[in-house]
């Protein structure tokens, strides 16, 4: 059967397979219907086809790095819900590139209607799982894509979003307050440029698992001895040093604040709260990164 450029048009219209792809499944799925079936049924085993090439494809490029990528984000109008989805793939190329951008941003809106779950990729969108859609992706721009990350956060009180300019990274911040007025909806948005800014593993200290600590004040105890200080001199300096940089760097309250490195972000959150008549309370962050480890902190 002679497989016209309408028809191969119109499968590329439906599917944004590459032309060659579309063609080379039509034609396997005429060879197989034979007796000049129906475009209808043409058209449908064609699609099949080029899904199972996407499995196919997808398989093949799983094991390349996926250092590459965009987040997207999606609230509600009240501000009370927020979702926010990683999609990796290879390179800055398709990492910038509109189509893929667009399904990111696709992922989000549709999460935050929809709980992630603990494996997201099986959750449907438009009758078929979001890894399909993926593997059609794959087939389409040639890279390994996957799924690096969807959160989706509510709160009763705000949610500040922040998405960096390239998009390759952005963080959530929940705050519980009884009175949300613009103050407090601009502290939520600034913390959440600290979180992308600073990266921090938890709110308060009290997170730190026990362990972490321990370590880290076995690290900086050697540090010191290295640096000719007596045992017991050490464990003090190791001590001291937890205190003022290890807990500066991972918990987000006790980092030096972005905007006025003379304050911490606590002193920023009681000021606010003072102004604002009521306690704020900082009960989620959610930080997504292309190439980097992602932070889900809640209290």
């Amino acid at each position: 059967m002679e497989i016209s450029a309408a028809l191969v048009k119109k499968l590329r219209d439906d599917t944004d397979a590459p032309v060659m792809e579309c063609k080379r499944a039509l034609q396997k799925a005429a060879d197989e219907l034979g007796n000049g079936p129906v475009e209808e049924k043409l058209l449908a085993r064609s699609k099949e086809i080029l899904r199972e090439a996407g499995k196919v494809a997808a398989g093949k490029r799983a094991g390349r790095t996926v250092g590459h990528g965009t987040v997207a984000l999606a609230c509600s109008d009240d501000g009370k819900t927020s979702a926010a989805v990683l999609l990796q793939c290879e390179t800055d190329f398709v990492s910038a590139n509109d189509d893929f951008r667009a399904m990111a941003q696709r992922f989000a809106g549709f999460f935050l209607d929809e709980e992630p779950g603990e494996n997201p990729e099986t959750q449907t969108l438009d009758g078929r799982p979001i890894s399909g859609h993926i593997e059609d992706a794959v087939l389409k721009m040639r890279e390994n894509i996957q799924l690096g990350g969807a959160k989706r956060v509510s709160t009763g009180g705000v949610i500040g979003n922040y998405l960096h300019h390239d998009k390759s990274k952005a963080a959530l911040v929940a705050l519980e307050c009884e009175s949300v007025d613009e103050a407090v909806q601009d502290l939520a948005k600034q913390l959440a440029m600290q979180v992308v800014a600073f990266a921090p593993d938890y709110i308060n200290r009290d997170q730190v698992e026990s362990d972490r600590v321990s370590k880290e004040k076995e690290l900086q105890k050697q540090r010191a001895i290295k640096e000719g200080k007596p045992a017991d001199i050490a464990e003090k300096i190791a001590e001291g040093r937890v205190n003022k940089e290890f807990f500066q760097q991972v918990v987000l309250l006790d980092q030096a604040w972005f905007a006025d490195q003379k304050k911490k972000a606590r002193d920023v959150v009681e000021e606010t709260a003072k102004a604002a008549g009521c306690e704020i309370r900082v009960t989620r962050i959610v930080r997504l990164g292309a190439g980097q480890p992602g932070v889900d902190s809640s209290v």
